[in-house]
This record gives structure tokens, sequence and C-alpha cells, in this order.
């Protein structure tokens, strides 16, 4: 039988009241705090890290900026960020990939350093080293969130909460309803991202292209691999691994690995997640003498740098107005609350074997605001991979590109429901469209 403590009551001192208050520093967090910001709103960002950027840091390709189509249509204040990444050298171009529709590598310290000029540009309240432990909940409204960190337990007042959390902290302790997985609750395996330097890419670059028998290829034809970055999916014919996944780095010999899997980790539950960190870990030596052994290029290659945590590819999300559905995005259904497209395929890595599933579309397709609002909580925006998707969607709507544009959405919604005096929910989306298109996203 499980113990517990009783703990005295206790009167929590407020830290700050705000306008807007964003949870999570992540890709959608960085954006919609800009978004919320017009100079005159109190806007605070808190994140857990000592940095921001999330996912954008580990070593990962942004995928999906351009649609199956090959069209631009992750706009606004993303694309902006990569343009300032690149005036400085730390992103690369949209390079357009059979398999991903597109990808897009970022240097991950730069990133950190751009994502805190950003805040200090648009006047941000930046909170590092916080954790959200609780949400104020009144009359099933959010009102803030309590806090704890190094100084205490606090609370923070908002008119106006953007969960970022990527686990729906905020949500999900304030009574939404969330979902994990699976109709079996089996979830995608995270993974923990790894650099290597010293690697001899030409010669990994010749061996796919000259000799595509051995060193096959999912999907990609060997031309995409004759120039310019490259994600390698595949190397399955001669190799002793289901699959091998390179992304090249900003750097000539550089190589970020895509290969660590962990089953069954829920980043929900702090035990869970440990041991996926500390399986990744071992993991990670195995598949570092892995291709020292096997690839070309990597004979003299070391490991240089490991992600400071494990990508996770799903955890909670929530259910909103609208769950988006696989159906929705292979049918390419329009909504008349639109407020991103995206275009990256249905890409569900199985909660076991460590196989993936890859469902593509024809087009790029609609996510509508519908899907930010929670059902039933109000003056609460959740955006990134845990708004409101199945499964299946989720596999397609998580990459970073369509958070960042979610985050942007939520953003300048909570901002002009301030203005017109209205709850969230009842925002108006024809004056939320013509803001975000102002701002140079695409809604199709």
């Amino acid at each position: 039988m499980k113990k517990f403590v009783s703990e005295p009551a206790r009167q929590v001192p407020v830290r700050a009241e705000v306008d807007v208050l964003v949870a999570g520093g992540g890709p959608s967090g960085i954006i919609a705090a800009q978004a919320a910001s017009d100079g005159k709103k109190k806007v605070m960002l808190i994140e857990s890290r000592g940095y921001l950027g999330g996912n954008l840091t580990i070593g990962l390709p942004i995928l999906a900026f351009l649609g199956p189509k090959g069209n631009h249509i992750i706009k606004g204040y993303p694309q902006k960020f990569i343009d300032r990444l690149a005036e400085r050298g730390a992103a690369s171009g949209h390079k357009p990939c059979r398999l991903h529709t597109s990808f897009t590598m970022v240097d991950c310290e730069e990133v950190k350093n751009l994502a805190f000029e950003v805040m200090e540009e648009c006047g941000v309240d930046v909170l590092l080293y916080a954790f959200i432990v609780d949400a104020i909940v009144e009359d099933g409204v959010v009102k803030g969130v309590i806090i704890e960190s190094k100084a205490g337990r606090e609370a923070i007042l908002a008119k106006t909460v953007i969960d970022c959390t990527g686990d729906a902290d905020v949500a999900y302790r304030a009574g939404v309803v969330c979902d994990k997985g699976d109709e079996n609750g089996g979830m995608q395996p995270p993974t923990l991202m790894f650099n290597m330097r010293g690697v001899k890419v030409q010669e990994l670059r010749d061996a796919i292209v000259n000799h595509p028998e051995i060193y096959d290829m999912d999907r990609m034809p060997k031309e995409q691999f004759i120039e310019g970055h490259f994600i390698t999916v595949g190397l399955r014919n001669q190799l002793p691994v289901a699959r091998t996944i390179l992304i090249t780095g900003l750097a000539e010999d550089e190589i970020w690995v895509n290969m660590t899997r962990v089953s069954g980790v829920d980043s929900t539950l702090p035990e869970s997640y440990t041991y996926g960190e500390q399986t990744a870990h071992k993991q990670l030596k195995k598949v570092a003498e892995y291709l020292q052994k096997y690839v070309p290029g990597f004979a003299e290659a070391w490991v240089d740098k490991v992600a400071p945590f494990m990508g996770i590819r799903e955890s909670r999300v929530i259910r909103g107005k609208y769950i988006l559905t696989a159906e929705d995005i292979i049918a390419l259904k329009r909504f008349e609350d639109v407020v991103a497209v995206a275009g990256y395929p249905v890409d569900i890595h199985h909660a076991s074997g460590g196989d993936c599933t890859m469902i593509y579309c024809d087009d790029s397709y609609d996510i509508p605001y519908r899907v930010l609002v929670p059902e039933k909580i109000g003056g609460l925006l959740v955006a990134g991979r845990s708004s409101s998707m199945n499964h299946e969607a989720m596999a397609a709507t998580r990459v970073m590109s369509t958070c960042m544009a979610l985050g942007q959405a939520a953003g300048t919604a909570a901002r002009l429901a301030i203005d017109a005096g209205v709850p969230v929910a009842d925002v108006d989306v024809k004056a939320l469209q013509e803001e975000l298109l102002k701002n140079d996203a695409f809604l199709g």
C-alpha cells in the first residue's frame, strides 16, 4: 500500500501577475512568447532548464518547413528565427527530402543565444530553473500556475496561460482530459541524439552514390546525396542493424546520429524517464562502435557531444474542441479556423519492435484553431505536440516546424483575446487569421 504524508496548509506568495504566461521554452514556447508580445503586454516565459530552445538544441534536424510539393509552408516567426540563425552561419537552407519533405540543420548553441536575444527584444520576462507543479483554476478557468524552484513554492497569475511544455503539464494539472499513446497506451520511443566528429563525410557520400545496392536508402534516390546536406535512413542490406539514421551537421566532419531507441519510456514519470536516459547512454556506446566498424567514413570518428536530454516523440495530448485525426491529414481536410499548415507525413515509430510506419500525403494539410483549445477548461491554450490530436495525427504534427507555427498561432490568439476583452476560446478566428497573415504566416 502506498504511503502518504500530510502537508500543512500554507499561503503561497505571488511572484508575478502577467497578461500571458507561456509554460515551456522549446520550439513552440519561444515563438508563442514572441507572438504574444506587442510591446504593451506583460509576457512571461517559464522553462525548467537553464536555456531556451528545447528540442532545437539536441541535434535534430527541423523537418518540413517545405511541403510535399516543395512549397514553403512554414513561414512567419519560425522562418524569421531560421533566417536570423542563417545570417550568423548557424542554419542551413531548407533542403527538399524525399523521406521527410525537407530538413534544416541548426547550430544548437546559437539557437540558445538567439532565443534569449529574441525574448529580450520582445520584452518577455524569462524565468529559468522553475518547475510547474500545479495549475490555479477557478470556476473552470485557469488563472495561473504554481511553480517550485530553489526559491520555494510561488504562484504566477495570468489572464491567459499557453502550455508549451510538450507533456501538457499545465493542462493535465488543470483537469483537462489527456490521452497517451495508441489504443494500448503504447507511445513512440524517444531518442538520445549524439554528435560524431572526424567523419569523412565525402567517403560516406561516395559509398551511397556509387554503391546503392549495398548502402541502400529508404525511398531516397542516390541523387539526393551527391551534394549538400543529407540524412541517411537505411543501410539495411549489408549492415547488422534495422536502420541507420545519420544527419550531416554544419561542420564538414560532423554527423548527428539518431539511432538510440528506448521502448516503454513515459516522460511524465521520472523513474521511467531516468530508465530511458540510462539505457540510451548504454546504447550510444554500441552505436558509435557499430558506425566505426561498418559505415564508410567513420573509422576514425569519435563521439564529440551528447544531447542534454532525450528527444521525446510522444506523451500526453489534450482533448480539445477538435481532435485532429490521421484521416483528416491524409484527406487534406480544410478547416475554416485554420491557423497553421503542415506537410510532414504520419511517421509512427512503433512502441516496440524498433520499426516505423510512414503514411505520405499528396499535399499540405490544415490545422484548426480548435486543437489548441481544451474541451472544457478556459483561460488556456496548448501548443506543440500536446495539442489535440489522436495518436496517428500527432505522429505527423509533432515535428518542430509545425510546433513553432502552432506557437505563433497560440501567442497571437492570446494577445488578440486580451485586446478584445474576450476569453481566449472565443477569439475572433478571422481576426486571428488576418493577424497571422500580417506577420507572414502561411495559411494555404
